[in-house]
């Protein structure tokens, strides 16, 4: 029985063009994520992932390590379809290594041995027909980092579109200007992950700072809705002055980013921090509407934070869309996307109506069975 590296030395496709630059003695430089890797023939990037072989570099695809449909709210996207079904995938990877990550199993899975999460055959035609199945309005490439896998996310979406369903990433944001020019046909919605506004703490996961900062600008810049989520991890990147630094940055870019600041809870290494209080999520969403932020909210902790899983007019203060948790209890926006009481446009993507909610939690679709799991061998 071959080992999952084999297993997915087998499934790939050559890169984009787009996205590599041959360089002398065989190597490539892979533009996928902020590292921009300089790979020698016959080895893999930061990823693990993308590997050069014989000159030529080469990527995931045809396989998915997980489906699930959830809430959109779930993403977290507050401001792009409230209560629609997002149909989720994502494969195996990740150009960061973050000691409290939540999906570990599929992020760590060639880096960690105790990361084990066989692939499944896939193909983006029969994920779109399983989308559609389940009443989802929105598939999203997510669970590993998705600008490392970049061609099959493209390739899925390009079905999803011909199929007349929108599109979505949840990444770090470590990107560069080749990867997100190449998605942007592609992808409406962006969830970027800024995990701390401090470099020291980003070299800590394995990154920088600066790429993820320039991803935000250039997402907002392109016209891509954008929504920004900070997990709030006790002793880590909770200080008063990092978080209004960072608020600070966010506002720069733009006053209408909706900024979400959800509750760490102990998970894969990081076992030493407190889980994130009620009051500490209290103190940094207020950091953030001083800062100037006009749409900021909490999370991960339903029914404990007041009104900051509501969306409220920034205008007359007015309840538009009224949350407990993943669920919409209501909902008062216009057609138009628009306040009722003073009529100020809302910035997001908002439906003509609310078709109500699907699900108000995260569920495995009912065609799960059509995939099937490649067997491997640890």
């Amino acid at each position: 029985m071959a080992t999952l590296r084999d297993i997915l030395n087998e499934r790939v496709r050559e890169a984009d063009s787009h996205l590599v630059e041959k360089l002398d003695r065989n190597r490539v430089r892979c533009y996928s994520c902020g590292h921009c890797c300089p790979i020698p023939d016959g080895q893999p990037g930061v990823c693990k992932v993308r590997f050069n072989r014989g000159g030529t570099l080469y990527v995931p695809w045809g396989y998915v390590a997980g489906v699930q449909c959830d809430p959109i709210e779930k993403k977290p996207f507050f401001h792009a379809y409230p209560g629609a079904l997002a149909y989720s995938f994502g494969m195996l990877g990740c150009d960061l290594h973050c000691s409290y990550c939540q999906n570990w199993v599929t992020s760590q899975a060639l880096r960690d041995p105790n990361a084990v999460s066989p692939p499944l055959e896939a193909d983006p035609a029969l994920l779109v027909k399983d989308a559609v199945a389940q009443g989802a309005r929105v598939l999203v490439s997510t669970y590993n980092e998705p600008l490392i896998t970049s061609e099959w996310a493209v390739a899925v979406f390009r079905a999803a579109r011909q199929a007349g369903l929108l599109t979505g990433f949840v990444s770090n944001g470590n990107g560069t200007p080749q990867v997100l020019e190449y998605l942007r046909p592609w992808v409406d919605l962006f969830k970027v992950d800024l995990k701390s506004f401090d470099d020291r703490h980003y070299r800590q996961l394995g990154g920088r700072l600066q790429p993820i900062l320039d991803t935000i600008h250039r997402l907002h810049d392109m016209g891509t809705w954008l929504e920004v989520v900070t997990l709030l991890i006790p002793g880590f990147n909770d200080s008063s002055d990092e978080l209004r630094r960072l608020a600070q940055f966010l506002c720069s870019v733009s006053r209408d980013i909706p900024w979400h600041v959800t509750a760490f809870h102990k998970d894969y290494k990081m076992t030493s921090p407190d889980d994130t209080h009620t009051e500490d999520l209290l103190r940094a969403a207020a950091i953030g509407r001083e800062a100037g932020l006009r749409y900021v909210y909490a999370g991960n902790l339903p029914g404990q934070v007041g009104d900051l899983e509501d969306t409220r007019c920034h205008q007359c203060g007015g309840t538009l869309i009224r949350r407990y948790g993943y669920m919409i209890e209501e909902y008062r926006l216009t057609p138009e996307g628009s306040c009722p009481g003073c009529h100020v446009a809302v910035p997001g993507r908002w439906s003509r109506q609310f078709d109500g909610q699907i699900a108000a939690r995260p569920f495995l679709p009912r065609g799960h069975a059509q995939l099937v799991r490649i067997l491997t061998r640890q």
